[in-house]
């Protein structure tokens, strides 16, 4: 956390340019630098301002809380890359009216993103984090309106259902989690039901469809593809007996068991397709500070056992195989650019340059500065050499 005195020209700065008083908290709401009281209402809004707290972490950005009495409160996360130390807090006064969607107080919105500026330019919070539980708590909330819309009966496109859940679908699949790909089988198949009412052979269609997109998944998840292939070849022929929605069900829940079980028979390479792909993800996303889980969650793994998968193919750690990465990547900069150690500690994904140069060093055997005078060195000695043979040819 900061020092006093920085503390107190970050309260200065943001109330000049809010007129709203700054605080310090630590992760469980506790008061950092001011005295507290000892009742049952401080310890209520102890837990009020964890919440705030909790609230801006989940949503990526100052969430307004009331408290009991009906005053508003607002925080932003200190963190120090995903480790979070406590939180800036604003007590914004008591709300004079109710809060509504739609109704908050301009002055408020506007002292709230003033706040997570504040934040990121003193540096002090994870700026790349927050902006991806921005785009999830989005993401989330476009997902939520579109299945209202369908429950309202206004989603006549129906094959929307399968943009909204194929994802969802194809990545439980390639985790080889059956509960969760059987519950989003569930939706899909009662939102189809839904807009296909009885019309079977309707159904039936849209059922086979939803195979052929859990057939692709398999493959990808490292399935034998001619297994796969006579799974769907099988379907066909068993889909064209069935007449009632509950058989279809069940149908289409068996071909679910049999395509992940296809999926963990291949023991020639498996879960090869996904180790690549996390390893792809790493590579692209190397500069962002990415956690295991959202590796593993794009290579369609779970974290434990992507965990264990990278841990047996390469006998590393995620975390050593990312730091690898990173240093890979900083050392082609530094030697093909100018730019300072800490523009290359950051640019590669370190959070500063003391860490970037302890890395650096346990894997390289020397520190970023040496490798880079070593390497310059290197190629002043071979160009003269070069130049020498020229010489002496002519």
């Amino acid at each position: 956390m900061l020092g006093e005195a920085d503390f107190a020209n970050l309260a200065l700065e943001y109330r000049r340019r809010t007129g709203f008083p700054l605080a310090a908290i630590d992760t469980a709401g506790k008061w950092i630098g001011r005295k507290t009281r000892s009742s049952v209402h401080e310890a209520a809004k102890q837990g009020e301002r964890a919440q705030a707290l909790s609230e801006a972490l989940r949503w990526g950005e100052p969430s307004v809380v009331c408290d009991i009495q009906g005053h508003v409160l607002w925080a932003v996360p200190v963190m120090r890359n995903q480790d979070v130390l406590g939180g800036l807090l604003v007590l914004g006064g008591e709300l004079r009216r109710p809060l509504v969607a739609g109704s908050l107080d301009l002055r408020i919105g506007t002292a709230c993103r003033e706040l997570l500026q504040l934040a990121i330019d003193h540096n002090l919070t994870n700026a790349t984090l927050l902006a991806q539980q921005r785009a999830l708590a989005r993401r989330e909330r476009e997902k939520a309106e579109a299945l209202h819309s369908l429950k309202d009966g206004l989603l006549d496109d129906i094959r929307s259902i399968y943009l909204m859940e194929e994802p969802a679908l194809l990545a439980a699949i390639r985790r080889g989690e059956k509960a969760e790909a059987r519950k989003v089988i569930n939706r899909v198949l009662t939102a189809i039901y839904m807009l296909g009412q009885s019309r079977t052979e309707l159904l039936k269609s849209l059922s086979l469809e939803l195979v052929v997109i859990m057939a692709r998944a398999a493959v990808q998840a490292g399935g034998e593809p001619e297994n796969i292939l006579g799974l769907n070849y099988r379907s066909l022929t068993e889909l064209a007996k069935i007449n009632d929605h509950e058989a279809l069900a069940a149908w289409l829940c068996e071909m679910l068991e049999q395509l992940i079980d296809a999926i963990g028979a291949n023991t020639k390479n498996p879960n090869s397709v996904q180790l690549v792909r996390a390893l792809q993800y790493m590579e692209e996303h190397f500069s962002k500070d990415v956690s295991r889980e959202e590796v593993a969650r794009a290579a369609g793994l779970s974290s434990s056992h992507f965990s264990r998968l990278i841990r047996l193919k390469t006998g590393w750690s995620f975390t050593e195989c990312l730091a690898r990465v990173r240093v890979e990547h900083a050392c082609q900069s530094l030697v093909h650019t100018q730019a300072s150690l800490a523009e290359v500690a950051l640019a590669c994904g370190f959070g500063d340059q003391s860490y970037f140069s302890r890395v650096f060093r346990k894997q390289m055997g020397e520190t970023p500065g040496d490798y880079r005078k070593r390497r310059l060195m290197e190629s002043v000695s071979a160009s003269a050499q070069k130049s020498q043979k020229k010489v002496q040819e002519s």
